[in-house]
């Protein structure tokens, strides 16, 4: 296993003309810069996961589909994520509740950090429930987050345009991110070790 931290920024929309992307992407630029960890963009969208298609609950890690299978590596290889969330409805969108749902080891004892954008709120509902879901799939979520606003932060909408007000905050996510991220891949030998000696 390589020493260096390896973190996945997930782009939590598939919706056509999405701007999730431009999102992770400057996340994605900044936060290599600023931190010791790999980071690396990770599409929701190119893992083509339908609408949950498996039969057996995703803790018993018996998973049926290929896609389901490919998922789990993609996820498998990262000590931490962040999640970049837009806001539907006060909620984070179907396709990241969707991706989450497919698997479940792979995403235990990791670390996460939320970015979420909108318009009124910035996506601090979305992040609020994605909150409780990180929890359900045992993945420790830090304090710091990033909210992005469609009236302040993009050009018609649509442009992601972010000042450099927002990199000491991102700095701070990424100090918090990889603390966890390092305690916890610690905590995933230490019951690896404990199964191997059982």
């Amino acid at each position: 296993m390589s020493d260096t931290l390896r973190i996945g920024i997930i782009i939590g929309s598939t919706r056509p003309g999405r701007v999730g992307d431009q999102v992770a992407n400057w996340v994605g630029e900044h936060a290599n810069r600023l931190g010791d960890a790999e980071y690396t963009v990770v599409d929701i969208a190119d893992a083509g996961l339908p609408l949950l298609d498996e039969a057996i609950p995703a803790s018993a890690g018996r998973y049926e589909h290929a896609h389901t299978r490919a998922w789990a590596e993609t996820i498998e290889q990262f000590d931490g994520f962040i999640f970049v969330t837009s806001e539907y409805n006060h909620a984070p969108s179907p396709a990241l509740l969707n991706a989450f749902s497919f698997i479940y080891r792979e995403w235990n004892d990791k670390a996460g950090a939320i970015v979420s954008y909108g318009a009124a709120s910035s996506g601090v509902r979305a992040a609020d429930k994605l909150r409780s879901t990180l929890g359900e799939l045992q993945i420790a979520d830090v304090r710091q987050q990033l909210m992005f606003s469609f009236f302040h932060d993009f050009e018609n909408f649509s442009v992601f345009t972010p000042g450099e007000q927002h990199l000491p905050g991102l700095q701070a996510l990424v100090d918090q991110l990889e603390s966890w991220a390092g305690a916890l891949r610690g905590v995933r030998a230490a019951k690896l070790e404990a199964a191997a000696a059982a």
